[in-house]
């Protein structure tokens, strides 16, 4: 069976929320957008975890995505973050995705709640039913505290033709295999962890929603598409000349050394993050400093 073309693939960057005095600030969104597009990115998630879209209200949720499309005028793929631990929210929040017309949306596992297998599945079959778009489901055990299983995944992917990938951030390589082998050729296992993109490709994942792209998108677009193509000296070329950024970039929750990055780069006004998250340390601002002067992105 062949693969469809509007399949979930590339690198899609879990974007960052700028905020400047407690509000979002347009502007840097605007010139975030412009630059991770101008480097090649094949697609934008915005309202994601690195886009703390925890502490964003419902219309300021809204808000990003609307803003994030109005940026983006159709250059690459958007898909919106919709998930919420209350199956009710996250079928209003993709509704109103849907009249926004984004390309797909990303629905994290319910966090809070820990369901059963049987309470996950009834939760993405529910919103499936009630919204048309594309759908991208969101495992990360380590926020959410529940895992979901292979076997539920791949009853989602039969079930619900418009369940299209699964964002997977569960470290677990044997479960994340079993999705690839289980499912439909059609369906998209895409990497969440930054780390594992390489090898999470090398055995049939399709690409990742990043983190660190939105600080070096050419460089994850370039390790994408050389992974996706084969080029396994390239791909690994670049995997280890990045490594120590995936590490530094996460030396604090995400996406407090991210936000940081694209400050001092210049990208956006402000690092500021919302509580419950606290700026970065000054010791590990002092590590992320170096880091990016050694990989070449500042002076």
């Amino acid at each position: 069976m062949s693969v469809k073309n509007d399949v979930i693939k590339g690198n899609y960057v879990a974007l960052i929320t700028p905020f400047k005095d407690g509000k979002i600030d347009t502007r840097s969104l605007r010139r975030l957008i412009d630059f991770l597009i101008e480097q090649g990115c094949d697609g934008i998630v915005p309202c994601g975890t690195t886009g703390e879209a925890a502490t964003l209200d419902y219309e300021e949720h809204i808000k990003v995505i609307e803003l994030t499309m109005e940026y983006v005028a159709g250059r690459v793929k958007v898909m919106a973050g919709t998930g919420s631990n209350s199956t009710k929210e996250a079928i209003e929040l993709t509704k109103e995705a849907e009249k926004l017309k984004v390309d797909s949306v990303l629905l994290i596992a319910p966090y809070y709640n820990k369901p059963t297998q049987r309470g996950l599945y009834e939760h993405f079959r529910k919103i499936a039913e009630e919204c048309s778009v594309p759908q991208v489901l969101y495992n990360i055990p380590g926020r959410t505290s529940v895992n979901i299983e292979a076997e539920t995944v791949i009853r989602l992917a039969n079930d619900c033709k418009n369940i299209v990938g699964i964002k997977e951030a569960s470290g677990n390589f044997k479960q994340i295999c079993d999705i690839i082998k289980g499912a439909p050729e059609s369906f998209s296992v895409i990497s969440g962890e930054d780390l594992l993109t390489l090898p999470m490709i090398s055995v049939g994942a399709r690409g990742v929603i990043s983190a660190t792209a939105n600080v070096i998108p050419k460089k994850m677009t370039d390790l994408v598409r050389y992974s996706l193509e084969g080029k396994l000296d390239q791909a690994k070329k670049i995997h280890y000349e990045i490594l120590k950024l995936f590490e530094v970039l996460f030396i604090e929750t995400n996406p407090v050394p991210v936000k940081t990055a694209m400050y001092i780069m210049g990208i956006i006004d402000s690092p500021e993050v919302r509580l419950p998250l606290a700026p970065i340390s000054e010791k590990n601002l002092a590590i992320l400093k170096e880091t990016l002067k050694n990989h070449g992105i500042v002076n």
